[in-house]
């Protein structure tokens, strides 16, 4: 995959950003993904995300990816239980502990101050506007990033009410462009999802299903039409599409699985990456 408009002459190495998308349990393979790139011989220059890709870049960012996948590593079923820390009066979880949690094992240092540029998304509850969090509080950006409607609480953020990034821009190629990316590596964790919760099924005229696979169904198929819209037209130089659409919502003590796969999913487009090398050989 060479860059749009790129001849093949010589030219000098290009800027790499690397766009994380959203997909709760399965950003796990966004570790598996940068582990691959860089052995590779790829580290790109800038590093943006949403929902979960936002946790793993800034730990990226930061330069705490080892401790981010140790730990992940190290969660059991069940366990992640114990950071939910539901609000009686709104039915939410208030994010809190899990917060608290991060606060007390990594180091929160503001966005611009990160060893590598770095951006989360986040969409704006009061009129539904993408927002680009690039500076302040690393934690408060990802914290806002990551808070899913009906799960997460919503976040004040200078005035507005933000949630989860991944309504609006589940890849965020635009981000990376905008931060000065030349060549776009993006993860799409939703391109296997429509429909899973179907196919284990049998074939039958009536089709009976619990409202919570009816709903996770089409919470589902909305997320893969958004980011299906948002890739055509705002198209990155690589994809990545690790195939993960059998992980539940919050199998987060799946991360070996997660972090294989994405692995798998940068050696199933080796070809498009070695091809790319020679413009990406100066990344840093």
């Amino acid at each position: 995959m060479r860059p749009r408009n790129l001849p093949l002459t010589s030219q000098p190495a290009l800027r790499v950003g690397l766009a994380l998308g959203s997909g709760s349990a399965r950003g796990w393979a966004h570790i598996g993904v940068i582990r691959a790139l860089e052995q590779a011989g790829v580290r790109p220059d800038l590093v943006c995300g949403t929902s979960i890709g936002s946790l793993v870049g800034a730990a990226y960012a930061a330069g705490e990816l080892d401790r981010l996948e140790q730990w992940a590593l190290s969660l059991r079923p069940g366990e992640v239980i114990k950071f939910l820390d539901v609000s009686p009066r709104r039915g939410l979880v208030k994010g809190e502990r899990i917060m608290s949690f991060f606060q007390r094992n990594f180091r929160d240092r503001p966005l611009e101050e990160l060893g590598m540029p770095f951006a989360a998304v986040a969409t704006s509850l009061e009129n539904g506007a993408e927002v680009w969090l690039r500076r302040g509080s690393t934690l408060g950006a990802v914290r806002a990033s990551i808070a899913i409607p009906g799960l997460l609480a919503p976040v004040q953020h200078e005035g507005s009410v933000l949630v989860d990034g991944g309504l609006v821009n589940p890849v965020p190629v635009s981000l990376a462009r905008a931060m000065g990316a030349e060549f776009v590596i993006a993860v799409d964790l939703n391109s296997d999802l429509a429909g899973r919760h179907l196919r284990a099924r049998p074939q039958r005229g009536d089709v009976t299903m619990p409202p919570p696979l009816v709903l996770a169904s089409a919470i589902n198929i909305m997320q893969v039409r958004i980011t299906r819209s948002r890739l055509a037209g705002e198209p990155p130089d690589l994809l990545v599409t690790p195939r993960l659409a059998h992980f539940g919502l919050l199998d987060y003590h799946r991360a070996e699985e997660g972090i294989e796969e994405g692995r798998r999913a940068v050696e199933r487009v080796a070809s498009a990456l070695s091809d790319a090398g020679p413009l990406l050989s100066g990344a840093r």
